[in-house]
């Protein structure tokens, strides 16, 4: 039996044990999956902030659990408190007055506290209420994949267009008369105004389209060639999930965002480069995919950075800026030159896959891949508690092994490995580590960085330091056919590793980028920057790369998992999972490939008791529902085939 607790490298690992046969508890103190690697709807995340501003402690007076522990046993008491996120500050940028009295479209009524038969009255009442606002729902949600066509490459999401039925509206009430062609002309010049200046966009809006919102806490997009790919196609867990590939590259230079060429095609086409620059990109980029062939080329400057090697290549400045900010994504100060080899070959190797770019983004946001992986655990029998605090471990102090927990409710559950992310741990424990920190921002704003003739665009910005030793600001900019924002509207997430509070850290970036002022500025420049409606920034712990040996007196049957790093792709947290996953079980496989429901063998008995028509065993019934799903999840993966 194995006990979980939160995170994307413990849902991998739980999905693997699992599939191996083993029996798996999640237990998790928090109300949603995924701990740090979560995402949440504009609501959620208010709350989320609200929760982590408060400083006060849980304080459970309770100790009826210590009546549980044997004298051959000792405990190792668990942090009540996640304090893995730190300096939360929101700012909204319109009217925050205006969405006091303002609804959530789509959300659940609040039912008044009367008593036992009120309450039950009320909620009949509401149960009632809900199903066309349900149904409303999805039927809006699907709108916004159908009107970008030909930018949702991996999604399969069909809907009726509303504009097709107002713009049939539209024709028959041109037909009314001279009147009505009067108030078409003024509808139409109202309509050419409206497309030159942006709509507006007030956060009572933000406010009730706030179930439009999947707001990721860590921000990251996935290398199509990266171990996460990997493993989500080789498990067919990528059954469970859609992606869109990310449309461009983004630099910024000289104070102004240009677009990256990426592609052979992208640098022949590129208008930013000279002749001689694209050939001298060309021949670069392809002695990059084989360096190791030529080590003669670059041995001399192995001790040497990445930036000064790139000065040696007889490089433009322009084209130094590109290949070091926005194909290797590497520090200007920091990286080797063997190192930036390394990330622009994986850059190039990522190219053409999927699309244009290196990058696939999830739709409706990273804290869909953690729950893809609880739902391969729970098909395996894996069983989950949300709101199921932990109090404490149990060790034995003659093998020193960890035989069981003791939950909130004063309750004993034995297990043979625990898995647990390093939130959980007690000061006390980990006395001897020290842990970095990510800086964290994210914006909604109501315009792209960089304007084209499509709205439709996730892209990727990597912003240099403005001073030296100063690190990089990695900016991802997501559109609402990512499923992660309001139609019209631009979620932004801002990273790097941390050198102050997230505040300091990011909003020099921010202010570069973005228009912070609520009123509209006399300065073409301002005008022409993206408007920010509202921001939150925190610092997140960053665990990566501490060795279990740095916690203090943590039995060997304990494993301990780093919450999200500060690293673009996903590749620390899977081979983690992998890492621990065989030191537990040497013998099975990684997240091999679920069984196809027509190669399953039943027994006998249950073919007989299926024939007669008798069968209500609940271990017969899952079969049929297992097969519609794998049908109902076979397109995503062929077409995961069909694109490689």
């Amino acid at each position: 039996i194995v006990r979980v607790l939160s995170g994307l490298p413990e849902s991998i690992i739980a999905a693997a044990c699992a599939r191996s046969g083993q029996r798996v508890l999640h237990v998790d103190s928090r109300n949603y999956y995924g701990g740090n690697w979560a995402s949440f709807s504009f609501s959620g995340l208010l709350s989320w902030i609200k929760e982590n501003q408060q400083k006060t402690d849980i304080n459970d007076e309770r100790e009826d659990w210590r009546r549980l522990i044997l004298e051959t046993e000792e405990v190792i008491c668990l942090s009540k408190k996640d304090k893995t996120i730190q300096h939360v500050e929101d700012f909204c940028f319109g009217d925050q007055d205006s969405a006091q009295d303002v609804e959530e479209a789509g959300a659940l009524p609040k039912l008044p506290v009367f008593g036992a038969s009120g309450a039950e009255g009320v909620a009949q009442e509401s149960e009632e209420e809900c199903p066309p606002v349900k149904s409303a729902l999805p039927g809006a949600e699907s709108r916004e994949p159908g009107e970008a066509t030909g930018t949702e490459p991996a999604s399969a999401v069909e809907g009726n267009d509303p504009e097709i039925t107002s713009e049939t509206a539209s024709s028959h009430s041109t037909a009314l008369g001279e009147s009505a062609l009067e108030l078409g002309k003024t509808g139409a010049a109202s309509s050419e105004i409206s497309a030159q200046e942006p709509k507006k966009i007030t956060y009572s809006q933000i406010v009730r389209e706030g179930r439009r919102f999947n707001i990721d806490l860590v921000s990251k997009l996935l290398y199509s060639r990266g171990l996460l790919i990997d493993l989500l196609i080789k498990s067919n867990v990528s059954r469970y999930a859609e992606f869109k590939n990310a449309t461009r590259v983004l630099a910024f230079r000289e104070g102004k965002v240009e677009q990256v060429p990426c592609s052979r095609a992208d640098v022949f086409n590129s208008r930013q480069l000279a002749m001689v620059e694209k050939r001298m990109l060309m021949k670069f980029l392809t002695f990059c995919l084989d360096y190791e062939q030529h080590p003669d080329e670059y041995q001399d400057y192995e001790n040497s950075t990445f930036a000064q090697f790139l000065r040696t290549r007889k490089l433009t400045p322009s084209l130094q800026h590109f290949i070091l900010h926005s194909i290797a994504m590497v520090s200007e100060t920091d990286c080797s030159t063997v190192e930036g080899l390394q990330a622009t070959k994986k850059f190039l190797q990522c190219l053409g896959r999927y699309g244009n770019t290196p990058f696939l983004f999830p739709l409706y946001g990273q804290g869909e891949i953690p729950q893809c992986f609880c739902r391969m655990c729970a098909v395996f029998g894996g069983i989950y508690c949300l709101r199921h605090s932990v109090q404490c471990l149990v060790v034995d102090k003659e093998s020193g092994r960890c035989k069981a927990i003791v939950d909130h409710f004063g309750q004993r559950i034995s297990a043979n490995y625990f898995i647990v992310e390093d939130s959980y741990l007690s000061e006390s424990v980990g006395t001897n580590v020290c842990y970095r920190q990510i800086s964290r921002a994210v914006l909604i704003t109501d315009q792209s960085v960089l304007n084209t003739d499509s709205e439709q665009q996730v892209s990727i910005l990597t912003v240099p330091p403005v001073d030296l030793g100063k690190p990089a600001v990695c900016v991802i900019e997501l559109c609402s056919s990512t499923m992660t924002c309001m139609k019209d509207s631009y979620l932004v997430h801002l990273t790097c590793p941390s050198t102050k509070t997230a505040r300091e850290d990011l909003e020099p970036v921010v202010q570069k980028l973005f228009n912070l002022n609520t009123e509209k500025e006399t300065e073409n420049e301002e005008l022409e920057k993206p408007r920010v409606l509202w921001a939150v920034y925190f610092n997140m712990r960053d665990s990566s790369g501490i060795d279990k040996n740095s916690y203090d007196g943590l039995p060997s049957n304990v494993y301990v998992c780093s919450g999200p790093d500060s690293a673009l792709g996903n590749d620390c947290a899977v081979k983690q999972a992998e890492t621990i996953f065989q030191e537990m079980f040497p013998t099975e496989e990684f997240c091999p490939p679920p069984p196809n429901p027509e190669d399953i063998i039943y027994d006998e008995d249950e073919v007989a008791t299926e024939e007669s028509g008798f069968s209500n065993s609940p271990e017969t019934k899952p079969e049929p529902s297992a097969e519609e799903g794998s049908s109902g999840g076979s397109t995503a993966v062929k077409k995961e085939d069909n694109e490689e």
